[in-house]
């Protein structure tokens, strides 16, 4: 069909363009993520002509007898029907064609199902690919302290604090008639100073220097060397044994013959785990990449000395050649987060004076009984959960903060809402990232890689055990003996709870379940180890035998 007199000088201005208006091509998106695109113009022109054909027509010098306004309503109601029909007709073509183009590209881009082996390596492969991003973010709690309802719940734990202040002045000036600071506590805790010193030192240059030489060494001739596979397993045996001697018999020689107190056995016992970990990231990440290099078309590329340095320091056990960092240091941000620190060190001796020591000293003295066990876990309670709210956050967060904020290291995610876990799964996770990162990717994974990808359980079950038996090895060595209640509560205890409260339960009332047990074995832990420290010194071994070492005292000292 032709259109006549488009270009006609009287034609009105609404007709003029109309062509031009109406988009030449649409485009159609499918499932299946095929697009096509369909032809409209044939459409547009005819409606273009129709809409000429019978357009009203303006006053002009060639226009003098005016059409029949009857006549030409039912002439445009025909014409309109019939171009409707061939519209549809045409449309119902193209869109039928449309459709089976997109049900045919559909089925050829659907993916198959897998056959069992290749879903295993590929689970497998995406699993070991997996690496820790680290990226620019405050810690949870700077975040919810720049609200005023959760500043109130932080004040109220300040609050508590100085009412056991004004409890222990009050109670000293009525029963002694003055005020008396008795830090004996502290003052047992924190002796040796020098030898701690000396020790942290030691180890702290063997771990600086013996893993990188020995890397440096390797590097340097594994490419060139005639038998690869022998100098390795000869090196890296070597550099185990040095392992074992200086950070594995050394820091517990030193705990132990130095009868150091308390306190700074913890310190000596976790910087050696902590200068473990560190030494294995390190190596781990380095490794691989000096095994997939090519010697001959590149040099091989070793970790700067700097680099290792800065991360023997820094809040993270996952090595990186480079993190992302702050542009300056708030010294007055690091400043509050020492004084936050020292302020719950404080806090923990006032409960352990007012909550604990009264109530455990003489109990071995009494018969024992089964209620007065059970009185003593409910009474250890809420001493025991204030004791793990102060070090969650005394440790995770003003510590580590400090330090982050010391070294410019800007990803502060030590730990998560882990107060909002609905599972033990989702705590585990939650509860100290920094930790459960390294038994992410350089236990479980290499686990689940060493398993050829055919049992999840059975590397999670070992990362259970692991994490068991360092926290035993760790209250062992700081409490002078053996009581086998953390390891109970982690690999028995805690991996039955992974699977019953696991990630599938998201009600409410799963928190409030997760929160009383953590009560529960908070106050476990805190009456079982009182009453065997007490029971220790009440009832000396009189011959140090195998069995008088590793069975409880408190079970069979009744002085």
């Amino acid at each position: 069909m032709q259109v006549s007199g488009l270009e006609q000088p009287g034609a009105c201005h609404w007709c003029l363009g109309l062509e031009q208006r109406v988009p030449c091509h649409s485009r159609v998106r499918v499932p299946g993520g095929g697009v096509w695109h369909v032809t409209a113009m044939w459409v547009a022109r005819y409606i273009v002509v129709t809409m000429w054909h019978f357009r009203p027509v303006c006053p002009g010098p060639g226009n003098i007898e005016q059409q029949d306004s009857v006549t030409s309503l039912i002439q445009w109601r025909r014409h309109m029907e019939a171009v409707k029909s061939e519209l549809l007709e045409h449309m119902q073509g193209q869109l039928g064609d449309l459709l089976d183009k997109a049900v045919e590209e559909a089925a050829r881009s659907y993916p198959q199902p897998p056959r069992k082996g290749r879903l295993e390596r590929e689970d497998r492969g995406s699993l070991l690919e997996k690496r820790k991003v680290f990226v620019d973010r405050q810690s949870l709690l700077d975040e919810l302290m720049e609200t005023e309802h959760f500043r109130t719940i932080y004040h109220m734990f300040i609050a508590m604090l100085c009412v056991f202040i004004v409890s222990t002045v009050a109670v000293d000036f009525i029963d002694q008639g003055s005020l008396i600071l008795d830090f004996e506590l502290f003052i047992f805790a924190f002796e040796h100073l020098p030898t701690v010193l000396a020790t942290w030192l030691v180890m702290f240059l063997y771990t600086l220097l013996v893993p990188y030489k020995a890397l440096q060494l390797w590097a340097g001739s594994y490419h060139t060397v005639r038998f690869p596979r022998p100098f390795t397993a000869i090196l890296w045996g070597a550099l185990l044994a040095c392992h074992a001697a200086m950070l594995g018999f050394y820091p517990v020689y030193t705990v132990i013959q130095h009868q150091l107190p308390l306190a700074y056995r913890f310190i000596v016992i976790l910087e050696q785990i902590r200068f473990l970990m560190k030494s294995h990231s390190f190596l781990r990440e380095a490794v691989p990449g000096i095994i997939h290099a090519k010697p001959l078309d590149e040099e091989v590329k070793l970790p700067a000395l700097s680099t290792y340095l800065y991360f023997l320091f820094c809040p993270t056990l996952i090595y990186r050649e480079s993190y992302p960092r702050t542009p300056y240091i708030r010294w007055k941000y690091v400043a509050q987060n020492f004084a936050k620190f020292l302020g719950c060190l404080f806090y923990s001796y006032f409960i352990l004076e007012r909550l604990c020591i009264p109530i455990f000293t003489n109990m071995s003295k009494q018969p024992f009984s089964i209620k007065m066990l059970v009185l003593s876990i409910f009474n250890a309670t809420l001493p025991g959960t204030f004791l793990l709210l102060l070090s969650f956050f005394a440790f995770l967060h003003c510590w580590l903060n400090a330090f982050a904020e010391m070294l410019r290291f800007a990803d502060r995610t030590f730990y998560k809402d882990w107060w909002n876990s609905t599972s033990f799964a989702t705590y585990y996770r939650t509860w100290n990232v920094v930790v459960h990162d390294w038994l992410y990717y350089y236990v479980y994974q290499d686990l689940f890689w060493l398993f050829r990808g055919r049992s999840r359980v059975a590397a999670m079950l070992s990362v259970f055990i692991m994490s068991a038996i360092v926290h035993e090895y760790v209250i062992t060595l700081c409490f002078g003996f053996f009581y086998p209640v953390m390891f109970t509560l982690f690999a028995i205890i805690g991996v039955i709870f992974n699977f019953l409260l696991n990630d599938k339960r998201k009600s409410p009332i799963w928190n409030i379940i997760m929160w009383t047990c953590l009560f529960i074995g908070q106050g476990i832990q805190v009456c079982l180890y009182c009453q065997e420290w007490y029971a220790q010194i009440h009832c000396p071994l009189e011959q140090n035998t195998f069995w008088g070492l590793v069975t409880p005292r408190s079970w069979s000292c009744r002085s």
